[in-house]
């Protein structure tokens, strides 16, 4: 069927709705699952043409699928990047990342506060294959300018950071990235599109990771790299047709389906956050309150012009205690109270999400990268939902007020 092409200048709103291939002969109104491996060609000189990239066509879905390209295509659209590509998993992004942009002997600066997994991922499975790194503060720009080296081809930050969400300046990064020739990717996962958009500061590559707030409801696994079409092109797509981090064409459609509804929903857990974390703030067995959302937060002005006013879902606390042995017992105790929330790593759910980031999500690099970080054994994470607040307060009072017999 013919299809109507999308005006130019749409709001990210309605492209989140919008944004896809054409439809099909059969002019379906939501966007169709395309569950197949391969695709029959007409012909053999089509077939030859359509492999080696001369002639645009689906061939194999290791490499491309109508519905991971409609994915795509709207979380471009979304991010204000030129392209996209798909991915496992948002780990499996971070992978493609280095392995198109680094080799042996390049350098890369990378926040200390990101993702576990992302620390050792980049220090310890890239280092063995001689790429170098560098591990610095994600609020001191003086930091991230000193361990520039010649070398140094990319520098990467997630913002905010998981869990305590520190907020790094964006435009300065990419400042100093440019001037060094090297490119600034964020991990844009925390804030999603709905608010914030990395590339309008000046990043040059935007990761993410689709099992988290695009999906939104704790479905499926799934990443993605937006960058330049250039870049995607060159350097990431001749990667994935390699080494297959492959997303899945169902995992695509949950994904694409859930960015219909990211804006409303990063909107309502937002508030949520905010007020869940003014709640915690007023707790006298709550020592500190990690929020962007809080005048307290040392970030907090930058966050307000960078996260379009409003400081996301993720809110983090330590709890009280006099040492570390204690303070795992008293966080142990807390989280473990819960009735409602859900303890479990993940994030960006509808429902509220709990966990103990020092033995969970941050439990496998050292206890001194855990230091340099700020994750302490009291630090409790909370991916907050849709769920009503009242009940979020009462679920983690419960818990909080009970600490007084651990005593």
């Amino acid at each position: 069927m013919t299809a109507k092409s999308l005006p130019q200048g749409l709001h990210p709103d309605t492209l989140a709705v919008r944004a896809a291939v054409d439809k099909s002969q059969y002019g379906e109104n939501a966007e169709a699952l395309y569950l197949t491996s391969s695709f029959v060609q007409p012909d053999a000189a089509t077939a030859a043409r359509r492999f080696a990239g001369e002639e645009e066509g689906y061939t194999y879905s290791r490499f491309s699928n109508p519905t991971v390209t409609s994915m795509e295509q709207r979380l471009a659209a979304m991010e204000g990047t030129e392209a996209c590509i798909g991915t496992a998993s948002g780990m499996a992004a971070i992978t493609l990342m280095c392995m198109g942009l680094l080799k042996a002997g390049d350098h890369i600066i990378c926040s200390q506060s990101v993702f576990g997994s992302t620390i050792r991922l980049i220090a310890g499975e890239f280092g063995k294959f001689g790429v170098q790194s560098t591990f610095v503060s994600q609020t001191d720009v003086a930091q991230w300018q000193a361990a520039l080296r010649p070398n140094t081809k990319l520098l990467f930050a997630e913002t905010p950071t998981n869990p305590l969400t520190d907020v790094c300046d964006i435009a300065a990064l990419a400042a100093i990235a440019h001037v060094a020739g090297a490119l600034l990717a964020v991990d844009n996962c925390f804030c999603s599109p709905a608010l914030q958009q990395p590339v309008k500061l000046g990043a040059d590559l935007v990761i993410h990771s689709g099992t988290k707030y695009l999906d939104g409801q704790g479905r499926v696994i799934a990443g993605a790299l937006c960058a330049s079409r250039q870049l995607i092109d060159e350097k990431f797509l001749p990667v994935m047709r390699s080494a297959g981090l492959t997303l899945s064409a169902f995992n695509a459609w949950v994904v694409l389906k859930g960015m219909e509804t990211l804006s409303i929903r990063m909107q309502a857990q937002s508030a949520n956050a905010l007020a869940l974390a003014n709640w915690l703030q007023q707790q006298p067995e709550v020592a500190r309150v990690h929020y962007p959302g809080l005048a307290s937060h040392p970030q907090h002005e930058l966050a307000m012009r960078q996260q379009s006013g409003l400081g996301g879902a993720v809110v983090s606390f330590d709890v009280k205690a006099s040492d570390p042995a204690q303070a795992r017992q008293r966080a142990f105790h807390v989280i473990d109270s819960t009735r409602v929330c859900s303890i479990t790593t993940n994030l960006g759910d509808t429902k509220t999400t709990i966990t103990h980031p020092a033995s969970t999500s941050h439990g496998r690099i050292t206890e001194a990268q855990r230091q340099a970080a700020g994750i302490g054994q009291g630090l409790i994470r909370i991916a907050v939902g849709l769920e009503h607040t009242n009940d979020l307060t009462t679920d983690l009072a419960r818990g909080l007020r009970g600490l007084d017999a651990l005593r």
